[in-house]
């Protein structure tokens, strides 16, 4: 009996797809995908690089899935892998070097224990940044406290974007690739992370915190502008608890919930 339910385990494990914006990431790549622990899928969305970035996926990783975004920024790139994902968990990773993949097994651990959205957090004990000004600290600290009291969570770190969730929560998102065009669009840039938080909250989605730890990017420069950044998330709050719906928690498809009985036998 104890072989046939090892097997049954082994059986059952979540397929795991690891979404990767990039930009200008070719000498980045070796240490994020050096890093990466067996996975079902990555995919690499990228916004037209110019430096090899999709060149360099591709001979680091033979099986990686490129995806062209359709507009710019961080939120269309996501959204654009979202809609490529074949796997039953998504984990969001940034291709700078700061979040560290070989932590996804605890994201992971989080959603096959009954979360439906495992969000990483700097602050719990044991994680950290190396990255992190005090002008972003406290501007984090701002904008969290805003999201708690008006969404009713129990957020410790709003603006990290290493985040993973079951793919059925998608519908919850109701994130689209749209049409092609030089522009962005409004959900396009970091204020993605927070309308995702505010949309899983508004669901009653069940959400794990987990302690994570961000690294100082390896190359290149950051697009994020703390301010200009800062005032997008401040709007996507007010948008998010005033001017739109929320969405009905979807049931759990059968395979995740067996998958989560037998974690828990």
């Amino acid at each position: 009996m104890d072989a046939v339910i090892r097997n049954l385990r082994v059986d059952a494990q979540p397929r795991v797809s690891v979404v990767v914006p990039t930009y200008n990431e070719a000498k980045n790549l070796p240490h994020v995908f050096g890093l990466m622990p067996e996975v079902h899928e990555v995919i690499v969305v990228d916004g037209r690089s110019t430096d090899g970035t999709i060149e360099m996926a591709q001979s680091l990783r033979p099986d990686v899935k490129v995806v062209r975004q359709t507009r710019k920024g961080k939120g269309n790139a996501l959204a654009c892998g979202f809609e490529a994902v074949t796997g039953d968990i998504i984990v969001m990773l940034d291709a700078d070097g700061s979040a560290d993949p070989r932590e996804i097994p605890q994201y992971v651990d989080a959603l096959v224990r009954g979360a439906d959205f495992a969000k990483g957090t700097r602050f719990a004990l044991g994680g950290g940044s190396d990255d992190i000004t005090r002008i972003r600290r406290i501007g984090n600290w701002g904008l969290n406290l805003i999201v708690n009291i008006l969404f009713g969570t129990r957020y410790t770190d709003l603006c990290y974007g290493y985040n993973a969730f079951w793919v059925h929560c998608l519908d919850v998102l109701e994130l689209e690739s749209g049409a092609a065009a030089d522009v962005m669009h409004w959900g396009d840039g970091f204020e993605i992370e927070t309308v995702i938080n505010t949309r899983i909250a508004k669901a009653k989605l069940d959400i794990a915190e987990v302690k994570s730890f961000e690294f100082d990017r390896l190359h290149g420069t950051s697009n994020l502008n703390a301010v200009t950044d800062g005032l997008r998330v401040l709007k996507a709050i007010m948008i998010e608890r005033f001017l739109t719906r929320p969405v009905a928690k979807p049931e759990v498809p059968a395979h995740i919930q067996q998958i989560r009985e037998l974690a828990a036998a």
